[in-house]
C-alpha cells in the first residue's frame, strides 16, 4: 500500500458503516436476481462486498471523487478486486444501470479493464473491477521521486493504451466514446502494460441530460478544442485526449504546469517544436530531459508524428485510433499518417461544418477555462489536495473517474454560457 494521502471524502457522499444492505424498503435487491451478466458469477451481495473490504473501511478506500468511493478488496477466493461504490442520486436508475451493464459486460480487451461483475441494492450501485497492481500512467511520470520510466516501456504504454481505445471506438457496437482520456486513467500493471479505465459508463451519461455534465467533461488540460466551442464531444475528442497524453510520454511534462515558464498547455508549447522534431529529425527539444537521450530515435518519430497528427486543431483530420496503432508499432508511413499536412497548419477545427472557429479564439476560451479551474483548485485544496496527481496515485483504483473536483463544478456552472457566446455569433 502506498504511502499517499488517504483520499478525502467529498461532502455529501456518506459510505456505507455496517454489514447491512442500505434500504429504502421499497427497492428490490437485484444481486440475487439472474444475472443481468449471463453468468452466476456476474453478481456480488452486498455482504460479499461489506466483508470484502472490512465494511468499507477507510483503511480500504482507494480513491474518491464526484461518483462516490473506490475501495479494494479480497473476495473469498482470495482475489482482488476494486470496488467501485457509485453514489446515490446520480441519475443512473435501475433500467440504465443494467443496460450499461450489460454493455461494459461484453468489453473484453487486454488493454481495458475487466468489469468481473456488479451489486444493486437498495440505492446502493457498485462495480466490482479487475484490481490493477501498479498505478497509473500519471503517477509513473509525475510522481515524486519516481524512477525515470524508460522509454521502451513508455513506448509499450502507449501502444497497448491506443489499442484499447481503438477497442472501444471501432470495435465495440455500439460504439464507445470514453470521453476523458488522461494519463490517471491509463493503469499500469506488473508488466508494465496499460489497461484503461473509467470508459464503461461514459457511453450513455448524455442521454436524459440537457447540458453537457461534468463526468463528460473529462479533464482541463486534456480538452479538445470543440469543446471549448460547442460543448459536443466525439471519439475524435478522445484522439486529441489520446495526444495529450502521447505529448506527456514524449516530454514528461504535465498537460498545464504552473511551475513551467511558459502559461501556454502542453500542445500550445509542443506545436512549434513538433513541427521543427518532424522536418528536422532533432527530437531533443521535445524528448524527456530525464531520458538523457535514451531513446529510440525511430520510435521518438513515430510517437512524435502520431501525437502531432491527434491533437490537429480540426476534429475531422484528426486519425482513427487504429491508425495511431498501426503507425506506432511502424506498419504505417509518416507521410500516410500527415495525410500531407504540417503540424500546427490545422487551425480551423471545422468538424461541424458551418462553424467557424479559429487557433485564437479557442486560446482565449481555454483561458477562461483555465483561470476558472485553476481559482477552484486553490480555493479548495484543503479539500482535493493535489487533485489528479495525488488522488489518482492511489494505488491501483480500477477507476479514476471519481477526480471529479470543484473545478470542474465550476467549469460546469461556466461552459453554458461560453456554448451560447458561440452559437450567438
Amino acid at each position: 500500500m502506498s504511502s499517499f494521502p488517504r483520499p478525502v471524502r467529498p461532502p455529501g457522499i456518506s459510505p456505507p458503516t455496517s454489514h447491512e444492505p442500505p434500504s429504502t424498503g421499497s427497492e428490490k435487491l437485484f444481486a440475487s436476481s439472474p444475472s443481468i451478466l449471463g453468468v452466476s458469477q456476474g453478481t456480488f451481495t452486498y455482504e460479499e462486498l461489506a466483508r470484502a473490504t472490512n465494511s468499507f473501511s477507510d483503511a480500504n478506500l482507494i480513491g474518491q471523487g464526484g461518483f462516490g468511493y473506490v475501495h479494494k478488496g479480497i473476495l473469498g477466493d482470495g482475489k482482488l478486486v476494486a470496488i467501485k461504490q457509485l453514489k446515490a442520486g446520480s441519475g443512473q436508475g435501475e433500467r440504465e444501470f443494467q443496460a450499461e451493464i450489460e454493455i461494459i459486460s461484453r468489453v473484453h480487451h487486454r488493454h481495458l479493464v475487466s468489469l468481473l461483475g456488479y451489486c444493486i441494492t437498495g440505492a446502493q450501485r457498485m462495480l466490482v473491477y479487475e484490481f490493477v497492481p501498479n498505478d497509473t500512467l500519471e503517477f509513473h511520470l509525475h510522481g515524486k521521486g519516481r524512477p525515470t520510466m524508460n522509454w521502451s516501456t513508455r513506448m509499450r504504454i502507449a501502444i497497448g493504451s491506443a489499442k484499447g481505445i481503438a477497442y472501444l471506438h471501432e470495435e465495440c457496437q455500439p460504439k464507445i466514446i470514453h470521453r476523458d482520456i488522461k494519463a490517471a486513467n491509463i493503469l499500469i500493471d506488473d508488466s508494465f502494460e496499460a489497461k484503461v479505465s473509467d470508459f464503461g459508463l461514459a457511453k450513455h451519461s448524455l442521454d436524459t441530460d440537457t447540458h453537457v455534465s461534468t463526468r463528460v467533461m473529462g479533464t482541463f488540460g486534456y480538452m479538445a478544442p470543440e469543446y471549448a466551442s460547442s460543448g459536443k464531444l466525439t471519439e475524435k475528442s478522445d484522439v486529441f485526449s489520446f495526444g495529450v497524453v502521447l505529448l506527456e510520454v514524449v516530454t514528461g511534462r504535465r498537460p498545464v504546469d504552473r511551475s513551467q515558464p511558459f502559461d501556454d498547455s502542453i500542445v500550445d508549447w509542443a506545436r512549434p517544436l513538433l513541427s521543427q522534431a518532424l522536418e528536422g529529425g532533432n527530437y531533443d527539444t521535445l524528448a524527456d530531459t530525464k531520458l538523457q537521450k535514451d531513446y529510440d530515435s525511430t520510435e521518438m518519430a513515430r510517437m512524435i508524428a502520431c501525437a502531432a497528427a491527434c491533437v490537429r486543431h480540426s476534429a475531422r483530420i484528426r486519425p482513427r485510433m487504429s491508425q495511431i496503432v498501426r503507425a506506432l508499432e511502424g506498419n504505417m508511413s509518416l507521410d500516410e499518417l500527415s495525410d500531407g499536412i504540417t503540424p500546427g497548419h490545422s487551425m480551423v477545427y471545422g468538424s461541424y461544418g458551418s462553424i467557424d472557429y479559429s487557433s485564437g479564439q479557442y486560446k482565449e476560451d481555454l483561458k477562461k477555462f483555465r483561470k476558472i479551474a485553476l481559482e477552484s483548485q486553490e480555493h479548495d485544496s484543503s479539500e482535493f489536495s493535489g487533485l489528479t496527481s495525488d488522488l489518482g496515485m492511489q494505488p491501483s483504483s480500477s477507476s479514476t473517474e471519481g477526480q471529479q473536483t470543484t473545478q470542474e463544478m465550476e467549469l460546469q456552472k461556466k461552459e453554458t454560457s461560453v456554448k451560447d457566446s458561440h452559437e450567438s455569433r
